[in-house]
């Protein structure tokens, strides 16, 4: 039987943070679920969770979207990865980016957070860097806005018109990191668009 993966989307919990630049790594586990007809139900790890497969047959997936606040992530990850027996090379976190332009997708595995507290505290709850991240761009905000009050705005009206795309891109790399690897995944989300 092939490994599980656990594939974890960051975000704030509640109605309130749902629509917000935050939570698009939350969006992008939803998309990953609804692709495959799955509803998530609750964990004793704090979290939410559905169990698919990548293709029938193939590996299985984990999808989860931790219940606590984005900069706590790090317990019901570990709590999961424990459940599940997965390592931390066999897990996906997918967030949002202020550093990454709207729109654009970057991948990579291990380093540092990148200021990002949801990757900081999942990496010291798992006491391991080594974990693939789908780097979701957000953008910077526009002036002297401060970055804590953009990341907690929904998206613009622009932004909201291209966000399915963006979602779909971001599921379409973590299908491509789990059943083709990292490298795979960089070289076609990574090149330019034509």
């Amino acid at each position: 039987m092939a490994e599980a993966w656990l594939i974890v989307g960051l975000g704030n919990p509640g109605p309130r943070y749902e629509l917000t630049r935050h939570n698009v790594g939350q969006m992008v586990v939803d998309e990953l679920a609804e692709r495959r007809g799955e509803s998530f139900r609750a964990h004793k790890a704090n979290a939410r969770v559905a169990e698919t497969w990548l293709r029938p047959g193939s590996a299985k997936l984990i999808l989860a979207k931790p219940n606590t606040y984005m900069n706590v992530s790090g317990g019901p990850v570990a709590g999961l990865a424990k459940f599940y027996g997965i390592d931390a090379d066999r897990i996906v976190v997918v967030h949002d980016e202020l550093d990454i332009p709207f729109d654009t997708i970057k991948l990579k595995s291990g380093g540092g957070h990148g200021g990002h507290n949801g990757v900081r505290d999942v990496a010291k709850a798992l006491g391991s860097p080594d974990f693939a991240r789908v780097r979701v761009g957000i953008g910077r905000p526009p002036g002297r806005q401060d970055p804590a009050d953009w990341v907690l705005d929904p998206f613009g009206a622009s932004e909201r018109a291209n966000l399915p795309v963006l979602l779909a891109d971001a599921a379409d790399a973590v299908e491509l990191v789990v059943g083709e690897g990292l490298l795979a995944a960089q070289q076609k989300h990574h090149a330019p668009r034509v």
